[in-house]
C-alpha cells in the first residue's frame, strides 16, 4: 500500500473526502485544503484520472524529522533519487511550511534541490536540470510539525487543467470548484429523476461554459483527466505503463456509453457572443457538443417556457468596487423576480461573494455552502422555485419611498424656480436609513454615513441597498444614472488623486446663472460643494469692482460667481493642481478671462502666513471654506479647525482692506468659534449660520457654519 495526498481548494475537503472513498482509496482522512489516503499504485492512477475536486495527488516516497537547514539537506540528500527519476528528466520543488529556522519557501525549496543534485552526484550519475515551469518531474516537500514530508506530484500540472479549455472567458471560475458547484447543485438527483423524458441543465451567466462543461463530464460519465496529454509520473521511473492504459481505455468505453445516453439538455446563456464561441469550442474539445444549446441573450429576458424544467446553476457577474456593486445589485433584485415569474419548478444553485447579494433574490435558500472562488470567498445558496416560494416578507415599511415621493416632488419644484440644477434629496431624514441622496442634473449620488456604533453592520447594510433598490421603484432615473460613493477619511493627496474607475462621469450643471463642471466618478466629491450655495451667491451679489481672495478654493465655484458678479480681480488659492486646472476650466465654462485673474498653487495656511507678514497685498472680500483636518505631506504640520482657526482669521483678516468682509465658513460639528480671542484681535463676527444654509440642507441645520467677519 503506497501512502498519498490529495491537495484541494478550502471549503472542498469534505466532497474530497467522498470522491477518494467512491474511487476506492482506502484510511481517508481529511485534513485543511486536502486528504490523506492510501492504495495500491492503481489507485493513484484512478485519483489523478477521475477525481473532479482534487488539484494535485502526491505520492509520499518519505518523511524525516526536520528543524534547519542542515538536516532539510540532509533529509533530501538520504532519499535514493536517481532510483525515483533519471538524471535526463528536468525536475522542480514545491516548498509549503515554515518553521523558526525555514522562514522562507523558496530558499527551502532551492535546500531540497541541492540536495537532489549531491545524491545523483554521490551516486555516480549526471547532473539533472531544473525546469520549474513544464518538469518531467516535480519534487512536492510540506514542512509541519518539525517534520517534512517528501512528495511526487503524480498529477504534473494542477488537475483543474483538464485539457479543454483552449480559450477563455473572462474570470472563468476554476474548474475544481465548479464540479464542487455542481455536485452540491444537485446533478446526482437530476440524473435520478431522468427518465424517458429530457431534463434541462441551464446557465444564465454560462461566459466559457466551465460550469455546464463540468456537469457534462459528470453526465456523460467521463473522466475529468481523460483530455490531458501530460502527466507527473510519467517522468518516474516507477510508473507502470500497462496499469495506465489499461484505466484509460476503461474511461474511453464509460464515456462513449455515457455520451451516447444522456438525456439531459445543457442550454448556455450569455449576452457575450464571444464566450459563447468559447464555450462551443471547449465543449467540442470534450465531444459532447451534440448536447449543447448556445443562446447569445439577456439571462433577464431569455425565454424558457419552451425548456422543460430542471436545474439552472450559475455564476453572475459581481464587481469588488461599490460602484459595480451597485449594478449587480440591481441585477441580483431583478434575477431573483425573473426567476420568481419564469421559472416555476425549477431548482437554482447561485454562486455570490456576499450574503448582502443574495438577500437581493428575496428568494428563501434550502441549503447554503462556503467556498472560494481563487482567493474570493463565495457563497453557493440552493433554491427551490416552486408555489410555496413567495418573496421574503418585507422588512422594511414604505416610509422610505413616501418620503423620497415627498421630497422630489417639493424640492424638485424648488429646485427648478431657484434656477439650480443640484439639490441634496435627502439627508437621514429617516435616521435609521442614514444616506444622503443628492441629485446633478439627470443624475444621482448616494452616500452612506457611517452607522452608529450600536447598529450592528449587517442591519446598516440591509437598510442601505433598501434604499438603492427604492430610488429606482420611485424616482424618475436611470438605475445607470445612480453612482454610489463611499466616505472615508482621506490621507496626503488621496483626496486630489483618480479614483479606480472604468467610465468617467463628467457633465456640465447650473446653479443660478453659473455653470460648472462636475465629476461623479473619479474623484471622491463631486466638484461642487451644494451646501455652500446661498454664500456662493451673495459672493457674486457684493463682488462688483472688489478684489476677492478665495482660500482653499477647490474647484473655484465661489471664484467663478466672483467673476460673474464682477469682480475686478480674483485671486484663487488651493494645494492641488488637480482642483486648480479644474477651476479654470469652470472659468473657461462661464467666459471668464483666466489671464486677468491668479491661480494659485500653494498650501494656504503658509502662503496666508506669508502674505500677512508682508501685506504686500489687500482684499474687498475674502472666502476662506479650510478642510476640518488636513495632514498633507506637501503641508509643513498638520491643521485642525478648531485648534487653529484663530490664527488663521487673523492672518486672513490682515489682509481685508478698510470696508472688506471676511467670510468663514467651517462642515466641523460642534465647532465653537474663539469670540473672545476675535475680539481681542479687533474683529467682529457676525454669524451668518441660519441664513446662509439652503433650503435643500434645513433638515440639517448643522451642515456648516458661517460667519462675516469684519474689522471693529
Amino acid at each position: 500500500m503506497l501512502n498519498y495526498f490529495a491537495t484541494c481548494a478550502k471549503g472542498l475537503e469534505s466532497l474530497l473526502f467522498e470522491e477518494l472513498q467512491s474511487l476506492g482509496a482506502s484510511d481517508v482522512k481529511q485534513t485543511l485544503a486536502g486528504c490523506y489516503f492510501r492504495g495500491e499504485q492503481q489507485v493513484g492512477y484512478r485519483v489523478c484520472l477521475w477525481s473532479r475536486l482534487a488539484s494535485r495527488v502526491l505520492l509520499q516516497i518519505d518523511k524525516q524529522p526536520v528543524q534547519t537547514r542542515e538536516e532539510l539537506l540532509q533529509a533530501a540528500t538520504d532519499i535514493d533519487w536517481p532510483s525515483l527519476f533519471s538524471d535526463r528528466a528536468t525536475f522542480a520543488v514545491d516548498f509549503r511550511g515554515t518553521n523558526q529556522s525555514l522562514k522562507h519557501t523558496q530558499f527551502s525549496a532551492r535546500v531540497v534541490k541541492d540536495g537532489v543534485v549531491d545524491r545523483f552526484r554521490e551516486d555516480q550519475h549526471g547532473r539533472p536540470n531544473v525546469d520549474p515551469d513544464q518538469p518531467d518531474v516535480r519534487i512536492n516537500v510540506r514542512l509541519a510539525k518539525d517534520h517534512a514530508s517528501f512528495y511526487l506530484d503524480l498529477s504534473g500540472e494542477s488537475l483543474h487543467k483538464r485539457g479543454y479549455r483552449a480559450e477563455k472567458g473572462a474570470a472563468p471560475l476554476r474548474e475544481t470548484l465548479a464540479a464542487a458547484v455542481v455536485e452540491r447543485s444537485g446533478i446526482a438527483q437530476l440524473l435520478a429523476t431522468t427518465t424517458d423524458e429530457h431534463k434541462t441543465l441551464l446557465d444564465l451567466f454560462a461566459g466559457s461554459g466551465t460550469l455546464l462543461l463540468e456537469a457534462a463530464l459528470v453526465l456523460t460519465d467521463r473522466a475529468p483527466g481523460l483530455a490531458r496529454e501530460r502527466w507527473g509520473f510519467e517522468g518516474w521511473r516507477g510508473h507502470r505503463e500497462k496499469v495506465w492504459q489499461a484505466l484509460k481505455q476503461e474511461a474511453i468505453e464509460r464515456f462513449e456509453h455515457g455520451r451516447q445516453n444522456c438525456q439531459v439538455r445543457l442550454v448556455a446563456v450569455d449576452m457575450d457572443a464571444s464566450v459563447l464561441q468559447a464555450a462551443k469550442h471547449n465543449a467540442s474539445v470534450l465531444e459532447v457538443e451534440h448536447l449543447f444549446e448556445f443562446h447569445c441573450a439577456d439571462a433577464l429576458a431569455f425565454d424558457a417556457s419552451e425548456l422543460p424544467s430542471g436545474l439552472i446553476i450559475s455564476n453572475p457577474p459581481y464587481g469588488e468596487r461599490l460602484g459595480d456593486e451597485l449594478g449587480v445589485l440591481l441585477m441580483f433584485r431583478q434575477l431573483g423576480q425573473r426567476l420568481r415569474t419564469h421559472y416555476q419548478g425549477w431548482r437554482v444553485g447561485l454562486l455570490a461573494p456576499e450574503e448582502v447579494l443574495l438577500k437581493r433574490l428575496k428568494l428563501t435558500s434550502d441549503k447554503k455552502y462556503k467556498l472560494f472562488n481563487g482567493a474570493i470567498p463565495v457563497t453557493l445558496a440552493l433554491f427551490d422555485i416552486n408555489e410555496s416560494q413567495v418573496e421574503f416578507t418585507k422588512t422594511h415599511d414604505d416610509a422610505v419611498a413616501n418620503r423620497l415621493r415627498k421630497n422630489a416632488q417639493k424640492l424638485g419644484k424648488w429646485a427648478r424656480k431657484e434656477g439650480v440644477s443640484c439639490y441634496r434629496l435627502y439627508d437621514a431624514d429617516i435616521p435609521e436609513y442614514n444616506a444622503a441622496i443628492d441629485v446633478y442634473a439627470d443624475y444621482l449620488v448616494v452616500q452612506e454615513y457611517a452607522a452608529p456604533s450600536n447598529i450592528p453592520g449587517g442591519v446598516a447594510d440591509d437598510r442601505f441597498w433598501h434604499i438603492l433598490e427604492t430610488i429606482p421603484a420611485v424616482l424618475p432615473f436611470d438605475e445607470q444614472h445612480m453612482v454610489v460613493k463611499q466616505r472615508k477619511r482621506q490621507q496626503g493627496k488621496e483626496q486630489y488623486e483618480k479614483q479606480d474607475n472604468e467610465q468617467t462621469i463628467e457633465f456640465e450643471v447650473s446653479e443660478y446663472n453659473a455653470k460648472f463642471k462636475v465629476n461623479l466618478s473619479d474623484y471622491l466629491d463631486t466638484g461642487l460643494f451644494l451646501d455652500h450655495r446661498i454664500v456662493r451667491k451673495h459672493i457674486q451679489s457684493i463682488a462688483a469692482g472688489k478684489r476677492v481672495l478665495n482660500l482653499f478654493a477647490y474647484t473655484g465655484t465661489a471664484s467663478v460667481h466672483a467673476g460673474l458678479g464682477g469682480a475686478s480681480h480674483i485671486t484663487t488659492v488651493d494645494l492641488s493642481r488637480t482642483y486648480l486646472n479644474w477651476a479654470k476650466d469652470n472659468f473657461r465654462l462661464n467666459h471668464l478671462t483666466i489671464t486677468k485673474h491668479d491661480f494659485i498653487q500653494a498650501d494656504c495656511l503658509n502662503w496666508l502666513a506669508d502674505m500677512a507678514a508682508s501685506q504686500a497685498e489687500q482684499w474687498d472680500l475674502i472666502f476662506l471654506d479650510p478642510p476640518t483636518f488636513s495632514n498633507s505631506k506637501r503641508m509643513e504640520q498638520s491643521f485642525d479647525v478648531q485648534r487653529d482657526h484663530l490664527t488663521l482669521l487673523q492672518d486672513a483678516a490682515s489682509l481685508l482692506a478698510p470696508g472688506g468682509t471676511l467670510v468663514f465658513s467651517t462642515n466641523k460639528r460642534k465647532f465653537k468659534i474663539d469670540q473672545a480671542g476675535l475680539t481681542a484681535a479687533g474683529l467682529v463676527a457676525e454669524d451668518k449660520s441660519a441664513w446662509s444654509i439652503p433650503e435643500d440642507f434645513k433638515r440639517n441645520k448643522h451642515i456648516h457654519q458661517c460667519w462675516f467677519i469684519s474689522h471693529g
